[in-house]
């Protein structure tokens, strides 16, 4: 668990598949918080789990908090779906706002298989450090935003892979209505103006009130980490 800040609320800092709690170094140099970013289970210096579920991630994540709230929430991708799930309450952690970006809201029958045939696949091997933190980058969507996360690589007797356990991909589609209809806080979705896989337009037929990033990609909270401060003020007020 990384920690940054001394005053103010607390926020904790989901991030998305394949990537690790780091990808907030951006964001935790800004004074006024109390910032919290774990590396989801399967990833980083965090333990596997059996099976992954949304339930089953928001559950690993509640375990380790050193308290149960309120707390502020920013969720990215795969981490806005986990902060959805402990918005619900459901694994006894107060959640006082929630900001999820780059969420994945539709998914085809194409997205589904290609996740599964992911999740199949045995860790891939690197030759040296070097090339498996290129590998981390580009499978967490950060090559040329970020530089790589040591934690994000494993030496093995073999060669170098990712931290990443590749079966977390088969987490699947969330369940979005539900999920925010059960919700006991106030939840704003947020995309990128440029981001290919959450399009601001699928975010708003799920809530009229979700927010445009201009300018911005799918990983927004990396391009340009000042942006998201709006929301968190927005959720004190």
């Amino acid at each position: 668990m990384r920690t940054a800040g001394t005053d103010g609320p607390a926020v904790l800092l989901l991030h998305g598949l394949g990537a690790t709690g780091a990808v907030w170094n951006g964001l935790v140099r800004q004074p006024g918080y109390r910032w919290l970013a774990p590396d989801l289970p399967g990833h980083g210096g965090s333990a596997r789990l059996p099976h992954y579920s949304f339930g089953g991630l928001a559950a690993a994540v509640a375990g380790v908090l050193p308290d149960r709230g309120p707390l502020l929430v920013i969720g990215h991708s795969l981490g806005g779906v986990v902060g959805l799930a402990l918005a619900s309450g459901w694994f006894g952690v107060e959640v006082a706002g929630l900001l999820a970006v780059g969420v994945k809201v539709e998914w085809s029958e194409d997205d589904l298989a290609r996740a599964a045939v992911m999740a199949s696949k045995p860790p891939r091997l690197f030759p040296s450090r070097e090339d498996a933190e290129r590998g981390f980058l580009k499978v967490a969507g950060l090559a040329g935003l970020a530089e790589a996360d040591p934690d994000g690589v494993v030496e093995t007797e073999d060669g170098w892979r990712l931290a990443l356990d590749p079966r977390a991909f088969a987490v699947g589609a969330p369940d979005m209505p539900g999920l925010l209809g059960a919700a006991r806080c106030p939840v704003v979705l947020a995309a990128g103006s440029d981001d290919p896989m959450s399009r601001p337009e699928q975010l708003r037929s799920l809530s009229p009130a979700s927010a445009e990033l201009p300018g911005l990609g799918h990983n927004a909270h990396v391009e340009d980490p000042t942006v998201l401060l709006t929301f968190l003020e927005q959720f004190r007020g």
